[in-house]
């Protein structure tokens, strides 16, 4: 039988200063529920709830030794949580704004790297335009379908040296047309 059971909550925190594991375990067994439901109120959330409840019941333990409790248990208990309720909101509300702002700047930097993508496409689209005929039918051929070298050479009915020399002559272009947008875009 549970001796600890019919001990009032004096008589279990005299134990419990006394580092009496069994006087600690009937205190988390009486209070436990009921700290969980006050903090769940305040949060709208069974893990967290636990949780504060959880690192509270820690402390106590700990701090077992230097306790001194003048009202009763459960108002001690009901104020630590409301406390460690008030702490843990403020870290989130910390964190929010830390990832609020994260976000805003992320935002900002992925707009900009989509315009500088975008100038670029058009310039490139340009440069491309400016090539003569078969310069860029083999251009877009390679670049862009992704096909060979040879498969190009084979669907235009040529050889595979005039095909290099196409893309050698396209991609010298692009790189001359495109010199201004690279300078400024890495600078």
């Amino acid at each position: 039988m549970n001796t600890y059971h019919s001990l009032d909550e004096k008589e279990l925190l005299i134990l419990l200063k006394d580092g009496d594991k069994k006087a600690f375990a009937e205190l988390y067994d009486r209070y436990w529920e009921r700290m969980v439901v006050t903090a769940y109120v305040k949060l709208e959330c069974r893990q967290d709830a636990e949780e504060i409840v959880q690192e509270l019941f820690v402390e106590l333990w700990r701090r077992r030794a230097s306790l001194e409790i003048n009202n009763s248990f459960y108002t001690y208990l009901a104020g630590a949580v409301k406390y460690k309720i008030y702490t843990f909101l403020a870290k989130k509300q910390k964190e929010s704004d830390t990832v609020r702002q994260l976000t805003v700047a992320q935002d900002c930097n992925t707009t900009q790297q989509w315009l500088d993508y975008e100038l670029l496409r058009e310039d490139l689209e340009k440069a491309v335009l400016e090539l003569p005929e078969k310069c860029r039918l083999v251009f877009r051929l390679s670049r862009e379908k992704g096909l060979s070298n040879r498969e190009i050479a084979k669907s235009l009915q040529v050889s595979v040296k005039a095909i290099e020399k196409h893309l050698t002559k396209a991609l010298s272009h692009l790189h001359t047309a495109l010199k201004n947008f690279t300078t400024l875009f890495f600078w």
